[in-house]
């Protein structure tokens, strides 16, 4: 059979050797390769061992934001419908929203009923409870549409939330005009701070 050598460029190559022969007769007329290689196989470290316990560190989860959902509508028992999730910072509201199968347009999810993602519609309002501190700035855009608005009603379109190392929560009323119901966010303090 071949062989597999490692050259000191960190290319393969595949010896055949020439004394191989075919055993079958169909075969015959055919002659085997002499030299195969592979230019792109390229060797490289992925990770070391640490040598002790000590040196050993607890991966830290990746930098991510987490979402509550609120949906405008309450559930049979009169509790608010809420869906968590968690995405990377650095990204526009709607893409996430989209992304984790959230209700975002309500009535005008059909083609033609919204802008898909340019900011001229409007139909992406979401009213920001908390995390206004993870938002970018309102746009222009959003400056004009939502001028009639409450402050804390954002396009989701144009809404980039955190950047990339950003950690924390933002919890968002899907549908704001469209909300049938009125309720409180309460922030529970771990027990030490209650005191």
């Amino acid at each position: 059979m071949g062989t597999l050598q490692l050259n000191s460029y960190g290319l393969a190559s595949l010896k055949v050797p020439q004394n191989l022969k075919q055993t079958t007769n169909t075969l015959k007329n055919l002659k085997p390769p002499t030299h195969i290689s592979f230019s792109r196989l390229k060797i490289r470290a992925v990770g070391t061992v640490p040598e002790s316990k000590s040196d050993a560190k607890e991966p830290e989860d990746p930098p991510s934001i987490n979402f509550a959902f609120v949906h405008s509508v309450l559930l049979p028992d009169g509790t608010p419908d809420v869906h968590f999730r968690t995405a990377c910072g650095g990204q526009k509201l709607r893409d996430v929203m989209l992304d984790s199968n959230i209700e975002l347009y309500g009535p005008y999810a059909r083609p033609l009923l919204n802008c898909a993602g340019t900011g001229t519609c409007g139909t992406c309002m979401v009213e920001v409870i908390m995390g206004k501190e993870l938002l970018n700035p309102r746009t222009d855009t959003e400056k004009e549409i939502l001028k009639k608005k409450p402050k804390n009603w954002r396009l989701a379109c144009q809404t980039t939330v955190g950047k990339t190392d950003s950690r924390g929560l933002v919890v968002i009323q899907q549908l704001p005009e469209w909300k049938a119901h009125e309720w409180k966010y309460e922030k529970l303090l771990p027990p030490e701070l209650s005191q």
